[in-house]
């Protein structure tokens, strides 16, 4: 029996559904194989006062229950204090203090073997301090921002570095990622490289007239999905539209950038063709992804995101940065095109997919080695390994 402690700031709740929706995959993956069991621990940060938790911000989040079944999983959600603005820095000790007292009480009636830390900061830096403290070996899963926006403030680094080389184990999600992390000093022989996963059955190539007209959509369509903010490049995309006369923008997500989007899309006359959907939830992507021509992402920064594999799963190519692990996802023509971070070279590297329409299923294809039967199964050998070296 390996039981699994899987410590996340990034998890689903009822007031963020799609929040970390590929952790709770993979959790529920790796609970599904025979002879393992998890436990899933999703801390929150809030500020410490009450006046400040009044905040729009804060006050669902201060509701969520302490303990509740999550999809199946047995989630607890504890609480832990941090300062907007410069919380960063204070994060980790935080939220290890907060956690502590849980882990004692989880550990009496279930006696783990391993932390599961699946994002690097701050959930690394506390994993390790919680490891040594109960006598468990700890892993780290590296996703991209966690390296590249927290590794790039030196207080924030520092930590980031001492929890890796204290940590048994290391993953990242892409091999791109991982060289990032050597370059940031981490040790590179206990990083592996641990490929995400996708629902073949949810997410897989559909009649494409059939799903652009439950959208309301004719003609060419370009879909989007991701968090609403500038690393994400949405700005840009709705800028490339003014170049593709004819083609429909659909973004799916919310964030602080949704009312300058809106103004932008107004400014430019493109109200007409260009639609803001707000945040979906998880099991609506697959019909938007399955109704477009491309799917666009035109990212600052990435590990190797889930959106990339879902929509070519669907039988969508994708006109993605060159950025993370977008190589190891678009390794043939069929999945789409990498292009420079400019309205112009986004535009013509849609112009370029739509001109040269490929097979939907020749598409999916180049999802078919991203699964979550794969990704389970390379997840228990690496948490088992280090259970049995720490043995």
């Amino acid at each position: 029996m390996l039981r699994v402690l899987t410590l996340s700031t990034l998890y689903p709740d009822r007031t963020r559904p799609g929040f970390g929706g590929f952790v709770e995959r993979q959790s529920r993956a790796l609970a599904a194989l025979p002879g393992v069991e998890v436990r899933v621990v999703a801390p929150f940060a809030l500020p410490p006062t009450r006046w400040a938790r009044r905040h729009p911000a804060y006050r669902a989040l201060a509701e969520l229950p302490e303990r509740e079944m999550w999809n199946g999983l047995e989630v607890h959600r504890p609480r832990f204090a941090t300062l907007p603005m410069i919380g960063g820095r204070i994060n980790p000790w935080s939220l290890a203090r907060s956690v502590a007292p849980l882990l004692d009480s989880i550990r009496v009636t279930f006696p783990f073997d391993v932390i599961d830390a699946e994002f690097f900061y701050p959930d690394g830096p506390a994993a390790v301090r919680l490891g040594a403290r109960l006598g468990v070996p700890v892993s780290i899963k590296a996703r991209g921002s966690d390296i590249h926006l927290w590794g790039a403030k030196p207080a924030c680094r520092a930590k980031i570095v001492a929890a890796g080389r204290a940590a048994d184990g290391m993953l990242a999600v892409s091999a791109a990622l991982r060289d990032d992390m050597i370059a940031l000093g981490l040790p590179g022989e206990r990083i592996r490289v641990h490929h995400t996963g996708v629902d073949a059955s949810a997410f897989h190539p559909r009649d494409r007239a059939a799903a652009k007209a439950a959208l309301g959509v004719t003609g060419p369509l370009v879909a989007s999905a991701g968090n609403l903010i500038p690393l994400k490049g949405h700005a840009l995309l709705v800028d490339a539209m003014r170049e593709l006369p004819g083609v429909t923008l659909l973004i799916a997500g919310r964030g602080p950038e949704r009312e300058a989007l809106a103004a932008r899309i107004a400014g430019a006359g493109l109200d007409d063709r260009v639609r803001l959907l707000g945040a979906l939830p998880h099991d609506e992507l697959p019909g938007l992804f399955a109704a477009a021509d491309v799917m666009a992402a035109p990212s600052a920064s990435e590990g190797l995101a889930n959106v990339w594999v879902e929509a070519i799963a669907c039988g969508t190519p994708i006109v993605i940065t060159d950025v993370g692990g977008a190589r190891e996802v678009v390794d043939r023509p069929a999945a789409g095109r990498l292009v420079d971070r400019t309205p112009a070279a986004i535009a013509e590297g849609i112009r370029a997919v739509l001109a040269d329409p490929r097979p939907q299923a020749e598409v999916a294809e180049a999802a078919a080695r991203f699964s979550w039967e794969r990704n389970s199964a390379a997840l228990y050998e690496h948490l088992a390994g280090l259970v049995e070296k720490h043995r």
